[in-house]
């Protein structure tokens, strides 16, 4: 909403709007100072804000207090150092999936979508394996001696495969497949409802040559940075979309073959095994859960959108309506739905924690950056929270709020 701009004209129908004598029209740059309301006409250079060493200091101060790690969710090199900028004690959640979308990657991916045998697969997978290798060490050298959750792919299969004509008729060139065989196998792979359908650990399950060349990229990757660094990485493996305990136990199975395999006659590498508690069944069976795993990592965007039953990606227009109307006091996406979402955080909690009473558990979604959601984390007993690289500051200070605030409960 902008307020008092009298000297603004805007013509919608036409696509401009009009300050004195100067016209902009869509597509046209402006730049936006939102600390002060000016507007600039074109691109403005910008410089990244620093801290103050008061600022530090304070943040610092709130570190003391607080019973909550605050770690980041980082997929890149310069995502890692943003967070260690920011005083972030380890990384909460590194998307590997975020890692196959630069163009040279995505084609070798669909090869391996594409592939019509085991063994054309498998081909494929041994020319991702080194990427992954790469990105992994890279991660690992920022990061050594602090802990650092890798995800294991977790979207379906779809989404890396071309939506439209021209992309269809480019993998055709690049692949040697027809158009028709690429058509059909987008047609196999679609789903009317991808969000609950064929992912995570469902799609490693199906495809475990997928998650194993991940493992042995980490373990080898995480091998070679020992061999250099003083601290080795801190390696935490987490499998996601975990539902029933037989899927998490077939995978811990896995991974400690193929770990065995790759560290055979080499350095240790210490490593843990955890799982994405993101579903509702995953929090009521946690007991059965919590003895298979290392720790419990709460997606609480996926959890809040199979609880409530809400699309966290087409509801906005039904939320803003919810809250305007009072219905609801807060986004539950952004804030925690502490007494839906919340209390099945609480279960997880507490049933894993009788069975194991030194689980560790953390939250990896976005509302580990919300100072409400934190507070609530910290009387869920959770170990870590982990958020964005730039809010890192206000969680750090949140986290600290929380333990103030709480410390006689």
């Amino acid at each position: 909403c902008v307020c008092g701009a009298s000297e603004l004209v805007v013509k919608e129908s036409k696509n401009f709007f009009r300050i004195g004598d100067t016209t902009f029209r869509v597509g046209d740059m402006i730049t936006i100072d939102g600390t002060t309301g000016n507007v600039f006409a074109g691109a403005i250079g910008m410089v990244q804000p620093k801290l103050t060493k008061a600022f530090e200091k304070y943040l610092n101060w709130a570190d003391q207090l607080s019973t909550l790690v605050v770690r980041a969710n980082a997929d890149t090199p310069e995502d890692c150092k943003t967070a260690l900028k920011f005083k972030a004690k380890g990384i909460g959640l590194c998307r590997t999936e975020h890692m196959f979308f630069a163009p040279e990657r995505l084609s070798l991916m669909r090869q391996m979508i594409l592939a019509e045998t085991a063994t054309e697969r498998l081909e494929a997978i041994k020319k991702i394996q080194p990427i992954q290798h790469q990105d992994f060490k890279e991660i690992f050298e920022i990061m050594a001696g602090h802990p650092i959750t890798i995800r294991l792919l977790d979207p379906p299969l779809h989404e890396f495969l071309p939506r439209n004509k021209q992309e269809i008729e480019k993998v055709s060139k690049e692949s040697g497949l027809s158009v028709a065989v690429i058509k059909h196998r987008i047609a196999q792979l679609h789903e009317e409802n991808p969000m609950l359908g064929h992912r995570g650990c469902r799609l490693g399950i199906s495809y475990p040559e997928i998650y194993e060349m991940q493992v042995r990229a980490m373990l080898e990757a995480a091998l070679e940075v020992a061999a250099k660094k003083a601290s080795a990485p801190m390696l935490e493996i987490m499998v996601p979309f975990v539902a029933n305990v037989s899927e998490i136990a077939f995978w811990r199975e896995r991974i400690e073959a193929v770990a065995k395999e790759t560290l055979k006659g080499k350095a240790k590498i210490n490593y843990q095994i955890g799982t994405m508690i993101e579903l509702p069944r995953a929090c009521i069976t946690a007991y059965e859960i919590a003895p298979e795993v290392d720790f419990f990592s709460f997606g609480t965007n996926d959890l809040t959108q199979t609880t409530i039953g809400l699309s966290r990606d087409d509801t906005s227009e039904m939320l803003s309506d919810y809250l305007t109307s009072g219905l609801i006091s807060k986004d539950p996406f952004r804030s925690i739905d502490q007494r839906g979402v919340g209390a099945l955080v609480n279960m997880a909690v507490e049933l894993g924690r009788e069975v194991v009473p030194d689980l560790k558990c953390g939250v990896c979604g976005e509302h580990g950056g919300d100072p409400d959601s934190i507070d609530f984390f910290h009387r869920a007993g959770l170990n870590y929270i982990s958020c964005s690289p730039y809010r890192i500051p206000v969680a750090r200070l949140a986290a600290a709020q929380a333990a103030i605030r709480n410390r006689n409960l």
